[in-house]
């Protein structure tokens, strides 16, 4: 009897582990989990991986829907996808930030005259899920102009998502809508060492 379960714990922790290998779904996308784990290898904190995109993007880092990698010397990041829809389906782009051991909302240069303006600005609303609650940000900066964006901390680092508001997603509530499918399909990937 004894050797009997035995046998049946070691085959349960056999396809414990088979099951956990072989479960990508529940972490980032395999086709994208090489580009994000360089990414968070590269700014030396984890990023967050979305396990969706809006359509008919995917997160591939590099690949048809890749538009900006851009790393700054301070280790934050900009990643965007983008499809412009030549086909009349209107543009699609959504972009992800970090920014590496800081919280403040950074600073963009003032749009008009001198001096600096907050890069996100006018919080109208906190959306949560997956374990994140994000400040939804309806006046933005850059990269991030004319997009709905959410920003949220995790462990003294500052992280935001966006989508451009434009045709086919013109109105508020459809992008919204994307962006809370977004925040519950993100996963974590912590660099290596």
């Amino acid at each position: 009897m004894r050797a009997l379960l035995v046998a049946a714990a070691a085959a349960l922790a056999l396809s414990v582990a088979a099951a956990s290998a072989a479960t990508p779904a529940r972490g980032c996308p395999a086709a994208w989990l090489k580009g994000w784990q360089a990414l968070a290898n590269k700014v030396g904190a984890p990023v967050y991986c979305p396990k969706q995109m809006p359509n008919p993007l995917d997160a591939k880092i590099g690949g048809r829907y890749a538009d900006i990698y851009s790393i700054g010397k301070d280790r934050s990041y900009l990643v965007s996808f983008l499809e412009h829809g030549d086909l009349g389906s209107g543009d699609v782009h959504v972009n992800f930030r970090g920014y590496p051991g800081r919280s403040a909302v950074p600073k963009c240069p003032a749009p008009v005259g001198h001096g600096t303006t907050p890069c996100f600005s006018n919080p109208v609303a906190h959306l949560s899920a997956n374990g994140i609650r994000a400040t939804v940000y309806q006046v933005n900066q850059g990269a991030d102009q004319w997009h709905i964006l959410l920003a949220w901390h995790y462990h003294g680092t500052l992280y935001a998502v966006s989508e451009h508001v434009i045709p086919p997603y013109r109105y508020s509530t459809q992008v919204r809508h994307n962006l809370t499918l977004l925040l519950k399909s993100l996963v974590l990937v912590q660099p290596k060492r």
